[in-house]
């Protein structure tokens, strides 16, 4: 089992910055892969970015390329999602999940662990 717990979340102005962390426990966190996912009301989960084992590949979606950046540091069993220039449509819950799966990592089905996310408000 690997125990995910995030937080980080909060209310912030349009425009800010916010750092999401993802502190992992029960498992070599170096041995599996790291997304972060949000959920919007009303709306289907999604991928947001995904980082591998090393942490030397990462993947974002569309909508949050160039403004959001995923890093881990496996010394500490914690990873990272710096979001920029926030926007209210990144307005969402927020999720970490870890998979052991190296491969196709914007898929959800594959993330076996995940925490019980934190919540972002981006306010216009």
């Amino acid at each position: 089992q690997v125990q995910l717990v995030e937080s980080g979340g909060g209310l912030v102005q349009a425009g800010d910055s916010l750092r999401l962390s993802c502190a992992a426990s029960g498992r070599t966190f170096s041995n599996y892969a790291m997304g972060w996912f949000r959920q919007a009301p009303g709306k289907e989960r999604e991928v947001v970015a995904a980082i591998n084992r090393s942490g030397i590949s990462t993947s974002y979606a569309a909508s949050v390329k160039c403004r959001f950046t995923i890093s881990r540091d496996n010394a500490k069993n914690i990873h990272y999602l710096q979001m920029n220039s926030l926007r209210p449509e990144d307005t969402a819950v927020y999720y970490c999940p870890a998979t052991i799966v190296g491969y196709g990592l914007g898929r959800e089905s594959i993330y076996a662990y995940w925490g019980q996310g934190t919540q972002v408000t981006v306010a216009s």
